[in-house]
C-alpha cells in the first residue's frame, strides 16, 4: 500500500489493514474483498444508495457497503448494514426501516468469518 494512501487517510488505511487481518485470520475471503474494494480509486467505486439495498437484499441480511451509503430511495426491510461511511439520511433510513447501521469493524467483531455477510457495491 503506498504511504501516500496511509498519510491522506489513516482511519481508511486502518480499517483496510484489520479486513486484511481478519480475512487471514478466520479464513474468511469477503473481508480480503471487502478491503480491495476500499483501496479502489473515488474514480473506480460506485457509490450506494438505500433504494440499492431494497432491490437487492431480502429482509433481515446483513449486507456490507465497501465506500459511503447515501440516501436516495425508499428503505422498508430491516437490514444489518455495514459501511465505510454514511450520509447522516442513510443512516436515519436504515434505523427508521427497522435496521442497524454498523461500521465495519463492528461487522467484523460481530461476524468474524463473514458467514451469512453479503457484499453490496
Amino acid at each position: 500500500m503506498p504511504s501516500a494512501f496511509r498519510e491522506k487517510n489513516p482511519e481508511l488505511h486502518r480499517v483496510v489493514v484489520e479486513l486484511r487481518r481478519a480475512a487471514r485470520a478466520h479464513a474468511a475471503p469477503i473481508w480480503g474483498s471487502v478491503a480491495d474494494r476500499l483501496e479502489r480509486t473515488r474514480h473506480q467505486t460506485t457509490p450506494v444508495n438505500v433504494g440499492h439495498l431494497e432491490r437487492l437484499a431480502e429482509a433481515e441480511e446483513t449486507v456490507v457497503v465497501p465506500g459511503k451509503l447515501l440516501a436516495e430511495g425508499p428503505l422498508s426491510k430491516a437490514l444489518t448494514v455495514a459501511a465505510y461511511s454514511y450520509s447522516s439520511g442513510a443512516r436515519a433510513k436504515v434505523r427508521a426501516a427497522g435496521g442497524t447501521a454498523l461500521t465495519i469493524s463492528q461487522l467484523i467483531e460481530a461476524k468474524p468469518d463473514g458467514a451469512g455477510v453479503r457484499l453490496l457495491g
